[in-house]
């Protein structure tokens, strides 16, 4: 990881930090990124696990010219080349998503690479050794996406700030409700899909997630 990815990251993964539905219905996602966009969102996760590649090709390469406009950081789930393609900030790996290290030399020194280390301070290190420069803990609350997902404890997140400190994500059945338990734990953003894009005001839930951030 170098100094610039160092500092881009802290700078980009902060706040709200939004991750698509997977969606194959391409005409309701874009108003939804669009709005949440409007409402302040700077950090999007492009998540979709269908196995057309075209279909994902073109929801990446939308929701990214979205995302430039917006002045917002576009991260792809568990692919690498479709990041590549569309020139997205940078991926996000999970465990059984493909090499870090490999992911790093394919992308270079520039590119973000954030990595889901579940509840595992070991997890951790061993992604940032290979090239990783920000992690993602959870799941900590019950969540709709993934149910039976192994919970963690918001102690986590302190003792990765204090270890290793890099920019910490916290994952799973998060809302403005519960956000601030993560928040005051040490998150330095809160990845989010049902409370964002499942809300009534895609806008207001946005602005409400990123003023949590905010408060003193």
């Amino acid at each position: 990881m170098t100094t610039s990815t160092a500092e881009r990251s802290r700078e980009c993964i902060r706040g709200l930090y939004g991750v698509t539905p997977d969606t194959e219905d391409s005409e309701t996602l874009m108003p939804q990124v669009r709005a949440a966009l409007e409402g302040g969102m700077r950090l999007l996760q492009y998540r979709n696990k269908s196995t057309d590649r075209a279909l994902r090709r073109y929801q990446a390469s939308a929701i990214q010219a979205l995302c430039l406009v917006h002045n917002a950081a576009l991260i792809v789930n568990d692919d690498v080349e479709l990041a590549l393609e569309v020139d997205a900030a940078g991926v996000h790996l999970g465990r059984e998503d493909g090499s870090i290290a490999e992911a790093r030399a394919r992308l270079g020194p520039d590119k973000l690479i954030g990595a889901t280390c579940y509840r595992l301070l070991e997890n951790a290190e061993r992604a940032l050794n290979e090239g990783a420069d920000h992690i993602a803990f959870g799941s900590f609350f019950v969540s709709t996406v993934k149910p039976g997902a192994v919970r963690s404890t918001p102690s986590i997140l302190t003792e990765a700030k204090r270890k290793f400190g890099v920019p910490v994500v916290a994952i799973g059945g998060i809302t403005t409700e519960n956000a601030p338990v993560v928040i005051s734990a040490g998150a330095d953003s809160v990845a989010v899909i049902t409370a964002l894009f499942g809300a009534p005001d895609i806008a207001a839930a946005a602005r409400q997630f990123n003023a949590l951030f905010d408060k003193d």
